[in-house]
């Protein structure tokens, strides 16, 4: 069950990550709000996958699926770079989430 709290973690971090673009500097109200009750589920499901998971595991795994999932989001919201050699890179994160995964 930690697993599945660090993924719900992660997908969090992503819709935080997301919502500080949107919240324009926390000057948007209701941008503002999600994107601060995104950061607080965030760390809280962090918190307690990390009671079973070893810390810089969970920490690892957290931040790589808030990285490439921004990054994601980020070529299709924003129109941000797709060159092959940033996917390759994005492709290598992934790799040591689910490295992480198997030796945990």
């Amino acid at each position: 069950m930690a697993w599945v709290y660090l993924t719900v973690a992660g997908l969090f971090e992503i819709g935080w990550a997301i919502g500080l673009k949107y919240s324009d500097g926390f000057s948007r109200p209701v941008p503002s709000i999600l994107t601060v009750a995104a950061m607080v589920m965030s760390v809280w499901l962090l918190s307690i996958a990390m009671k079973t998971i070893p810390v810089g595991t969970a920490y690892a795994v957290w931040t790589g699926i808030g990285a490439v999932g921004v990054a994601v989001l980020g070529m299709v919201l924003f129109g941000e770079s797709r060159e092959m050699v940033r996917l390759v890179c994005l492709f290598l994160i992934i790799a040591g989430i689910l490295g992480l995964k198997l030796v945990s």
